[in-house]
């Protein structure tokens, strides 16, 4: 049965699956999470690509119509290759929301959290020249910090630690808007709401991906009452299962997968 494909290199992108399942709950969605090799942010560009290939091929090969890279380093690095190799797929990235940042800034100061591999591509360098010249973007690179909330310990004190470090120079250059670049960090929004004050107002681009996603995907995933929802990774089936069942409001699936993903 045709459904929707959705990856990352761990657990972050589980935030566009909440996303997407409010918008189409009646459409089978199969995820991979690639903990195995994650984070991707801090990888080369050719291991992000050949990941991303060998994932893609599997999603496709287990029914998946649309595609959506729910990874900024993916689709920063990758999700060009993506589309020239199946031109006809509906393949659907994330990218950090510059554009609505800039709507939204009331001093021009906007701060961008983001793995260093997001914000070193020339993808990311090119969203940038796209924006108002009159915006100065505080660029963030937030080593360790996906990795940390793979981990699954959305309270753990390193966590927390880790996140008033990378906050920190934001705040100092007097940033009013704060761009959340990867997908990891939606889940720990509220920890990074509080060390930036009430203040700063955060973009995060899971829901505006999943709206995409959804309409593209509509036209060719059919409705089912019950539709499965099927989580694989790469890494430890366990610790997916547990993370699904605290950070997802719905039932899901979850095994292993190996060999070609």
């Amino acid at each position: 049965m045709p459904c929707i494909g959705v990856f990352d290199s761990g657990v972050g992108g589980l935030s566009v699956l909440r996303a997407l399942h409010q918008q189409l709950p009646r459409a089978p969605l199969l995820y991979v999470a690639d903990s195995g090799h994650a984070p991707y942010g801090e990888r080369s560009e050719e291991f992000i690509v050949e990941r991303s290939t060998r994932i893609a091929e599997h999603l496709l090969a287990q029914g998946a119509s649309t595609l959506v890279v729910a990874c900024n380093t993916a689709t920063a690095v990758a999700v060009r290759q993506l589309r020239e190799r199946w031109p006809g797929r509906a393949i659907v990235g994330v990218e950090p929301g510059l554009k609505p940042a800039a709507a939204l800034t009331r001093n021009g100061r906007i701060g961008v959290m983001a793995t260093p591999g997001t914000l070193a591509s020339d993808k990311f360098r090119l969203l940038v020249q796209a924006q108002p010249a009159q915006l100065h973007f505080v660029l963030q690179p937030c080593p360790g910090l996906a990795g940390l909330i793979e981990q699954g310990e959305l309270d753990a004190p390193a966590l927390r630690q880790a996140i008033g470090e990378h906050t920190r120079p934001l705040i100092a250059a007097g940033v009013d808007t704060v761009v959340l670049g990867c997908t990891h960090y939606s889940f720990v929004r509220r920890h990074i709401k509080a060390a930036l004050g009430p203040d700063v107002q955060i973009v995060d681009t899971a829901e505006p991906v999943a709206r995409q996603a959804a309409r593209l995907a509509a036209r060719v995933v059919p409705a089912v009452a019950a539709p499965s929802i099927r989580l694989q990774t790469t890494g430890e089936v366990e610790r997916l299962r547990a993370i699904a069942q605290a950070w997802l409001p719905f039932g899901c699936e979850v095994e292993g997968v190996g060999g070609g993903s």
